[in-house]
């Protein structure tokens, strides 16, 4: 018996859809690949955005638009004669039974972190030849330093208590600060103090990561709070007869410090 009748009826509906959308609407009918990758990138982060907003009603949405990016997808790679649906959903079926041995086989895994193991552990036996090898190098960067962590860490590398971590970011800053800061550097010093500030960020990604935060997050929900905050300081000035560049720090901070105390944003 069929486990989700009604969820297959309503995926067989959005395929036949995408059959007439492909066949006689101009714009779909032009798509290819390569046309709809930055679009899927585009709602990924819609995707990501309504998450960070608590909105689950724009969740749904926008997971409607990515399963519609996906279809297109496959309907193009059935076209290609490459692939067709049922193969990319088996595939990930496959995937995913092979990946849980201790679900579907007689592994045992009792943690999340034996479940990683065996995780990373799996990848490498199909051919991955590094447990690194399947961290997108177009990620942006503060996403790839965790996810280097979190797949060095599923292979045994990793450190054993956290102040251990923060003491790596102490040193990392203290020799950022030592070095560079407080003086006028050279164009040569400014490449080395981009690369130690790189590592004064990869530390305290990793730090972040042993206390179970997600840096990303916490670093858009920081600048969606200093656009509120700034947003909030331009509309003061304009209501005041001012204009941002005549103002003093002294004054602006007044208004800065008024928007603090403001809930209208979701941080």
């Amino acid at each position: 018996m069929m486990r989700y009748p009604e969820a297959a009826q309503a995926f067989d509906r959005l395929l036949c859809i995408m059959d007439d959308l492909r066949e006689k609407c101009p714009w779909d009918k032009k798509q290819t690949l390569e046309s709809l990758r930055h679009l899927t990138i585009e709602e990924t982060y819609e995707l990501s955005d309504a998450i960070l907003e608590g909105d689950l009603n724009e969740v749904k949405k926008e997971i409607g638009d990515l399963f519609l990016h996906l279809v297109f997808y496959s309907k193009i790679g059935f076209e290609s004669k490459a692939f067709d649906v049922k193969d990319v959903l088996d595939g990930i079926a496959e995937k995913l039974i092979s990946r849980h041995p201790h679900i579907y086989g007689d592994v045992q895994a009792n943690t999340e972190e034996e479940v990683k193991a065996n995780w990373e552990a799996l990848k490498l036996k199909e051919g991955n030849e590094s447990v690194l090898s399947g961290v997108p190098g177009s990620l942006p960067a503060l996403v790839k330093a965790m996810r280097i962590q979190e797949k060095a860490r599923g292979a045994g590398f990793d450190w054993d208590e956290k102040n251990q971590v923060w003491a790596k970011v102490e040193e990392e800053l203290g020799e950022f600060k030592e070095t560079f800061v407080g003086k006028e550097l050279t164009e040569e010093e400014k490449k080395s103090a981009e690369g130690e500030l790189g590592d004064l960020i990869f530390s305290l990604v990793n730090f972040a990561r042993f206390i179970d935060i997600n840096p990303e997050t916490a670093v858009e929900r920081t600048n969606r709070k200093f656009i509120y905050r700034f947003q909030y300081l331009e509309k003061r000035a304009k209501e005041v007869g001012k204009n941002l560049s005549d103002m003093s720090l002294a004054e602006m901070d007044i208004f800065w410090e008024e928007a603090k105390k403001s809930n209208a944003v979701k941080v």
